[in-house]
């Protein structure tokens, strides 16, 4: 039985978020090297783990924070289900393995992997209550995600794909801070004190800018001439997709009081669900179409 809490407490629903570890391999054009995509997936595991670490020192840290929130208080920290002794210790064993691991696969991920590590520890100890900077340490560390999957593998990373990750990241961030503002309502202070800060105003403002910025920042990557002579003149057929993945977020926020759980939401609401799904084959195809006819015509004239 807690074995099954510790499980749920490493929260494997938002591990997720490091599927961004695949986006170095892919926008390389390295999807079908084993080789690379073996040593992507390993890393995507340590980065799993090394996040789940993280998440139990968090509830370790904010065990009576969490009891006074109506769903953060079922967690299995916050509900007595798992000492916070027995958390510790796990965390300890999951972090070394981890990071010990990662350094061994490729210093360089290991020294990404190590930096995500020490920022998401000050933030749960401290950032997350700095306010507008706990917004933006969220955001960062999907671009550690990102780096670290294109260091892995030793290839070179746009910063045109490291923008898009900060702005999207940012959006969702600050929609969940919208939604913990409006749904705690006056327990708010009791949760976090520093989202007294914020307002739905001044959080519908910023919401509003990152999804702007989110949308334009990909639209300028998708059409940049470094993106056509590298992946042809295809890739902004996919601009609808993300346009579409936005603006139905927006409708959950605002219209479903959703935003809570970011990780949920995608694998939950199927029209997101399937613009994700369509976004991810289109860009696949098209990166990869020069491959994929290569294929064809070698099946062709071999079947001929």
């Amino acid at each position: 039985m807690k074995v099954r809490h510790l499980i749920v407490s490493l929260r494997p629903k938002q591990w997720t978020k490091n599927l961004v570890i695949f986006a170095g391999i892919i926008f390389s054009k390295n999807l079908f090297n084993l080789a690379m995509l073996s040593k992507t997936t390993i890393a995507f595991f340590l980065f799993s783990l090394l996040a789940g670490a993280v998440y139990l020192i968090n509830d370790v840290k904010d065990k009576n924070r969490d009891k006074a929130h109506p769903t953060k208080s079922k967690r299995p920290i916050a509900a007595g289900k798992i000492s916070p002794k027995v958390a510790v210790i796990t965390a300890i064993f999951l972090s070394a393995f981890s990071l010990l691991f990662s350094f061994i696969l490729e210093p360089a991920f290991g020294f990404i992997s190590a930096i995500y590590f020490l920022m998401m520890i000050s933030y749960s100890f401290r950032l997350k209550d700095v306010f507008i900077l706990d917004v933006i340490i969220i955001s960062l560390g999907f671009v550690l995600r990102a780096v670290a999957g294109a260091v892995v593998i030793k290839v070179p990373f746009s910063s045109w794909l490291l923008i898009c990750t900060t702005f999207l990241a940012l959006f969702l961030a600050l929609a969940k801070r919208r939604h913990e503002l409006l749904f705690l309502s006056e327990n708010a202070p009791y949760h976090r004190e520093h989202l007294t800060l914020y307002s739905p105003s001044l959080l519908d403002q910023m919401i509003g800018i990152a999804a702007t910025s989110s949308i334009i920042s990909y639209a300028v990557y998708t059409t940049s001439t470094e993106t056509v002579i590298k992946f042809g003149p295809y890739l902004p057929l996919t601009i609808p997709f993300v346009l579409y993945g936005i603006l139905r977020y927006l409708y959950l926020v605002y219209k479903k009081g959703l935003g809570g759980n970011p990780s949920q939401i995608f694998i939950s609401d199927k029209p997101l669900l399937i613009a994700i799904a369509l976004w991810a084959g289109a860009v696949t195809i098209i990166i990869y179409l020069s491959k994929i006819e290569g294929i064809i015509h070698q099946l062709f004239y071999k079947g001929v």
